[in-house]
Order: C-alpha cells, then structure tokens, then sequence
C-alpha cells in the first residue's frame, strides 16, 4: 500500500510537458507540465477565496511546489507566475479540474486535497468561502466526501 501510494505521488509529479509557446509563452521557454500549472491555479485560486493571498499561504504553495514537484525555487516562481495568469484569465475551475480528473489517480486528488486543506488552514482559519471552494473543487474532481474528510483530517494532523 505504501508503495502504491510513493508510485503515485512519483508518477503524479513526473513531467508531461508541453511547450511552453502552446502557453503564449515565447519559443524558447522551459517547458510547463500542464499538470502543474492546472494544481498550482487551483491552489491560488483557493488561497485567494477569503480576499488575499497572505505570506503563510505563499509559503504553503511555495513549499508544495518544491516538495511535490520538485521544482527549484525558480522554477517555481515562474510556475506561479504562469498560473496566476491561467487563474485571472479563467471563467471557472473547469479546465484546471478537468485534466486533473482525467490524469490524477485518486491517491492524487488525496494527496491534492491534503494540500488543499493544508493550504486553507496556512493562515489559522478556515473562511466560510475556502470551505466551500475546497469542497467544490473536490467535487470537480470526483472526491467524495469521505475521501475529502479524509485529507481534511491528515492536513490538521500536519499542522
């Protein structure tokens, strides 16, 4: 089970790219996993429900980036940057949930629910929209509930 759970953190984090022009991006551009950028625009998107994206919730997504993607501080200062654009510029969470669904295996949507959670609790309270977009997210991506109280639990327990 355990290491189940290591192959699908390794393959959820292991680079599918695609160039970075398909992004506006100019040609010579490192590459952007479009997995990344679709979980990073979720997390801003979460970190900005209560109005703001506080220092502890920047370094929430920071240290998620490093520690999940393995992506140097660099790269995942561009990656935010990429991502805030994607996330000013969508509609909905449509596009960011849809290729997650389709590409995440459910120890990854798990693992991107704890980091979710983690990322609301980052500021030391849950505001009543964060709940809501956490869970609406959740639904988006086919977790139900109880997989979602699941990772609730293990990010309080991280805390």
């Amino acid at each position: 089970m355990k290491h189940m759970l290591l192959d699908s953190i390794r393959e959820l984090f292991a680079p599918k790219a695609i160039p970075a022009a398909t992004t506006g991006e100019a040609a010579t551009a490192p590459t952007v996993d479009p997995l990344h950028l679709a979980a990073c625009a979720l997390l801003l998107e979460i970190a900005h429900a209560d109005g703001e994206l506080s220092a502890s919730e920047r370094a929430h997504i920071e240290s998620t980036l490093e520690r999940h993607f393995a992506l140097p501080p660099e790269s995942g200062r561009r990656l935010l940057e990429l991502a805030e654009a994607e996330r000013m510029g969508a509609i909905d969470h449509f596009a960011f949930t849809s290729i997650l669904r389709r590409n995440y295996d459910l120890g990854q949507k798990m693992l991107l629910a704890e980091v979710m959670w983690g990322l609301v609790l980052a500021d030391g309270e849950i505001a009543d929209h964060e709940h809501y977009l956490t869970r609406k997210i959740a639904n988006l991506l086919e977790l139900e509930p109880g997989y979602l109280s699941a990772a609730k639990a293990a990010a309080v327990s991280r805390q």
